[in-house]
């Protein structure tokens, strides 16, 4: 088969390293032509050469493989794009975790809602409407964009709505929270049948069974009992025992999406493990993406000298990615879940919002059963992100301040930590930080820069459970294999 794949902010080494190896492990795939693209030619070089001399290793002479900085370019012609950019990188990322715990806004992640979230959302609304511009233009008739970036509604909804772009958003939360309560049970992961909906990050096993029985209503026991799981996953674990049902997202992650959680510094110890950064700890994620980053800028050239990828069929990874592209392509059925417009596939969310829902793809397209109502603890929590999300997303089409703030007001942690005037002067304060990511509110942030003045005192906070950032000599000491986790972490550059 010979076609073409775009991938945009291939500078993340592992992922896009992950995704490919992926793809080309489908015998079928041992023709396609794919492209590079990023705005770091540094990263982009270091990316094509690893993945080049993994191709020639596997004896896939027929693929075609090369890099450009040029988007234009880089979607010409293409059938698939998969989008991987995460707009302003590291510079970008600090500013959304370290202005919101000015006013003691304390995130462990910052990516998906809560300020972090809307403010990354702005940004990358931004780019990913002028992909689509560009796919719309250049890239194969009814080409389909494939969203891996964060905030993922936010991302997917603006390219479907309007981008005009049919989109499909990725996630691997579902896969790893099956992968938590196959282990809660101690029942093999490919035993147990589920249905998992909400929105992303937000998505509800609302069923589980186990040959023929019912094991639903048994998780919370499963979960309690567990030795590792009861210490860090407090946060789902309570979300549990008050709504039902187990949430597929992280502990870090959710905790940051509701408002009981994070609200109170001296409580939220209670709630977290600061074993790993997933499950809690202030800026977490940060922390991580900057040890690696630095820890890959100095040791890359190590990894020429290791042995390349293998391409094994039953080798991949549980990223949807190729499986969706396998499956349009071949006809091969496949079941996962995806990021989708709604459409009434859940009757009791709006019908405009993004929901995650279990999808079957083969030659016939991407297919998504209706699910009806999902129970209504559930649909209030997905619903007020929903509303947060919508607010996010018109602000960044437009650039309108007015609705940015809105988006921040009715966020589930800005709102239990901050008063209307913090709100709007910290929203205030980030725009004026990170202008040069957000171009379509540049009249916007010319004015605030003539007129902002901080009214309200704010503090320099490192944050109730802050980590610092390690050393590359201090994480070797540490004994980890760091190529190994690198490998497998998707690079911010």
């Amino acid at each position: 088969m010979k076609f073409k794949i775009a991938f945009i902010g291939a500078g993340s080494v592992g992922f896009t390293r992950k995704l490919i190896k992926d793809l080309l492990s489908v015998p079928e795939f041992n023709n396609l032509e794919l492209c590079l693209m990023d705005i770091s030619e540094e990263n982009l070089n270091m990316v094509y050469e690893i993945i080049k001399r993994d191709i020639f290793a596997n004896d896939l002479h027929s693929v075609s493989i090369s890099k450009t900085t040029n988007r234009i370019e880089a979607v010409t012609d293409a059938k698939y794009i998969i989008n991987t950019v995460r707009v302003g990188g590291i510079d970008a990322f600090k500013l959304d975790i370290e202005i919101p715990l000015r006013y003691g806004i304390d995130q462990c992640v910052g990516d998906t809602l809560c300020a972090g979230g809307i403010m990354y959302g702005q940004r990358g609304i931004n780019m990913i409407l002028g992909l689509c511009e560009d796919i719309n233009k250049y890239s194969m008739k009814n080409a389909i964009l494939l969203n891996y970036s964060n905030p993922m509604v936010m991302m997917t909804w603006a390219a479907n709505k309007f981008g005009q772009v049919k989109t499909i958003g990725l996630c691997h939360g579902v896969q790893n929270g099956i992968n938590q309560i196959a282990e809660a049970f101690n029942i093999p992961e490919k035993e147990i049948d589920y249905v998992c909906a909400g929105i992303n990050h937000q998505t509800w096993y609302v069923k589980l069974m186990h040959k023929g029985k019912d094991l639903t209503g048994d998780l919370l026991e499963a979960m309690q009992r567990h030795d590792v799981l009861s210490k860090q996953e407090k946060v789902r674990i309570d979300v549990l025992k008050n709504f039902g049902y187990y949430s597929t997202e992280s502990n870090g992650h959710l905790s940051e999406y509701l408002p009981w959680y994070r609200k109170r510094p001296e409580e939220l110890p209670d709630w977290i493990s600061m074993t790993e950064w997933i499950h809690g700890e202030t800026g977490g994620y940060l922390r991580v993406c900057t040890e690696k980053r630095n820890w890959f800028e100095e040791d890359f050239p190590k990894w020429l000298a290791e042995e390349p990828e293998k391409y094994i069929y039953e080798n991949r990874s549980n990223e949807h990615g190729s499986f969706i592209i396998e499956s349009l392509e071949t006809g091969r059925c496949y079941r996962g879940h995806f990021n989708v417009i709604n459409e009434g596939i859940i009757s009791n969310l709006p019908h405009d919002a993004v929901v995650e829902v279990p999808g079957y793809v083969d030659a016939t397209g991407i297919n998504t059963p209706l699910i009806g109502d999902i129970p209504a603890g559930c649909a209030a929590i997905c619903s007020q992100s929903i509303s947060v999300q919508r607010l996010s997303v018109e602000a960044a089409v437009i650039g309108n301040e007015y609705l940015l703030k809105q988006a921040m007001l009715m966020d589930p942690l800005c709102g239990a930590v901050c008063n209307t005037d913090e709100i709007k002067q910290m929203t205030e304060e980030m725009l004026i930080a990170e202008a040069e990511w957000i171009p379509q509110y540049q009249e916007t942030v010319d004015k605030l820069k003539k007129t902002f003045t901080k009214k309200i005192n704010t503090r320099e906070y490192a944050g109730a459970a802050r980590k610092k950032v390690k050393s590359v000599e201090e994480l070797r000491k540490d004994g980890k294999d760091l190529n190994v986790e690198a490998q497998a972490f998707r690079m911010i550059k």
